[in-house]
């Protein structure tokens, strides 16, 4: 098979997907179609936002379908229309059967994780909140479940003791990107061979982010609350309630470091001096460097210490 017989319609929306959609444009691929979630509503003045894939797509004159309905028989047919033979998604929604199914060469996915560990929504922060040493990423043909299918290439890397989820995404994009471009060369080559996804019982699963599973739990041991905060360190972050005074403020906290020690303070004890603020927690204190406050920008706890006063019962809880 040549290059001219590959026609790729390539399926993504945020930044993650754009390292991949670029290698493929820049290694001369015939990307005959883009796919990518509709324009949003962002900011005050509630401004139609394009998806980062949509920014490139455009750039590039590729042709751009943004589809609401998967299954609608106009998005069908377009399809259709484009005579893929071969479909790349790379951080897109999942994708109906009809829609999978339809070239001849089949779908395949990238995500980010050494399956089947990591199966879901947010691999790449659970890997550092249940504090892995190694993560990955791995190409897949997509199946009717998610991120099940038989596996064809893998790629490990290591994960830092201050990794932070913005750190490794950006590893992992990288990466993630130069996989594809191996699985698309086997494709063409028709040398794929894929492995089988093991079925083992104690499988880590990547839960979608929500507001209850971002707010950290100070009872925890000091590692897995730095490890917590430092997996959901810059997005989408991991917050607090702080108790100062008579207010109560939620507060989100960025980066952080780690002291284990004993000591015999209430869990959530603040305390503060011109330069620092720390937390007291069952085996020790977590040393905290940014925090945001509500209404207020990002910032080191230095200046917000300058312009802030902690009361001396003041909590994180």
């Amino acid at each position: 098979m040549s290059n001219e017989t590959l026609r790729i319609i390539f399926m993504g929306t945020p930044d993650f997907a754009v390292a991949t959609l670029k290698i493929l444009v820049n290694a001369k691929y015939n990307v005959v179609g883009v796919i990518t979630a509709p324009d949003k509503p962002a900011g005050r003045g509630r401004k139609l936002n394009k998806s980062a894939v949509k920014k490139y797509a455009q750039s590039e004159g590729l042709h751009i379908l943004q589809p609401t309905n998967l299954k609608a028989e106009s998005f069908l047919e377009e399809l259709k229309a484009l005579e893929a033979n071969l479909q790349i998604i790379v951080a897109f929604r999942m994708l109906p059967e009809v829609v999978w199914s339809m070239p001849k060469h089949g779908t395949f996915n990238l995500h980010a994780s050494l399956l089947p560990n990591y199966r879901g929504a947010a691999p790449i922060h659970w890997a550092i909140i249940n504090g892995e040493t190694k993560t990955g990423v791995t190409t897949f043909f997509i199946d009717e479940k998610i991120d099940t299918g038989a596996m064809i290439l893998q790629d490990e890397i290591a994960i830092e003791t201050d990794e932070t989820v913005g750190t490794l995404h950006d590893k992992l994009m990288t990466i993630g990107s130069e996989l594809v471009l191996k699985t698309v060369q086997l494709i063409e080559d028709d040398s794929v061979e894929t492995t089988i996804q093991p079925k083992t019982e104690d499988l880590k699963t990547a839960y979608k982010l929500n507001k209850d599973n971002c707010k950290i739990d100070w009872t925890l041991p000091v590692n897995d609350i730095y490890n917590k905060i430092r997996g959901l360190n810059p997005f989408p972050s991991a917050w607090s309630n702080l108790y100062n005074d008579k207010e109560t403020l939620s507060v989100k906290i960025f980066k952080v470091g780690k002291d284990i020690e004993t000591h015999h303070l209430d869990i959530g004890t603040l305390i503060c001096d011109k330069n620092e603020m720390k937390v007291a927690v069952n085996d020790g204190f977590i040393n905290i460097k940014e925090i945001q406050l509500p209404g207020k920008r990002k910032m080191d706890v230095k200046s917000l210490l300058n312009g802030y006063h902690f009361d001396k019962n003041a909590k994180l809880l």
